[in-house]
């Protein structure tokens, strides 16, 4: 928890008495496991997408998500980079790791006007937006990654939110915003 609750706007240091039960299950599991894996999965509408709440609450260490592999990998690799970074291992944005999939894996900051269209049950755990998250960005067979030559195909799975909406490329990421 914080050291200073004041500055914290979260459900829980708020003390905002009965939450909604969405709300609650996050209290709860973030109580019992440190942070909580939210997984959405892939849909007629596109891929799913999987993302972290309380790291930044206990430990001022930023939020990750995760974007287009089965939801039930991306929670295992979300939960393994949490508690590498626990461990002394760093959230490094722009810095290849080796370290956590079989594949090699960059973190990318997010900017923050996609929290609302991808992070909403931590803007109602959190209260008050934006709080930073990264994006665990994965390669291409070849080990391209979006954003390189070649990463383009790699645009229906994973987004860029490094970038800001209005500069993304069209697709299924940007369609409802």
């Amino acid at each position: 928890m914080p050291a200073d609750r004041t500055a914290c706007h979260c459900v829980i240091c708020q003390d905002l008495g009965d939450l909604d039960p969405r709300t609650q299950l996050t209290v709860d599991a973030i109580g019992e496991h440190g942070w909580q894996v939210v997984m959405i999965p892939a849909d007629d509408h596109g891929p799913g997408w999987a993302y972290t709440i309380g790291l930044w609450h206990g430990h001022r260490m930023p939020e990750l998500a995760m974007f287009g592999l089965d939801i039930r990998l991306m929670q295992a690799i979300l939960n393994d980079l949490g508690r590498r970074a626990l461990e002394g291992q760093p959230l490094e944005a722009d810095r290849e790791r080796h370290d956590v999939a079989s594949v090699p894996v960059v973190l990318k900051p997010v900017d923050y006007r996609w929290h609302k269209a991808f992070f909403g049950t931590a803007i109602g755990y959190y209260r008050k937006p934006p709080l930073p998250f990264l994006q665990v960005i994965w390669p291409d067979r070849e080990g391209v990654f979006p954003g390189q030559p070649g990463g383009e195909g790699l645009l229906a799975r994973q987004p860029r939110l490094e970038l800001r909406p209005d500069e993304h490329p069209v697709g299924v990421w940007t369609q409802d915003l």
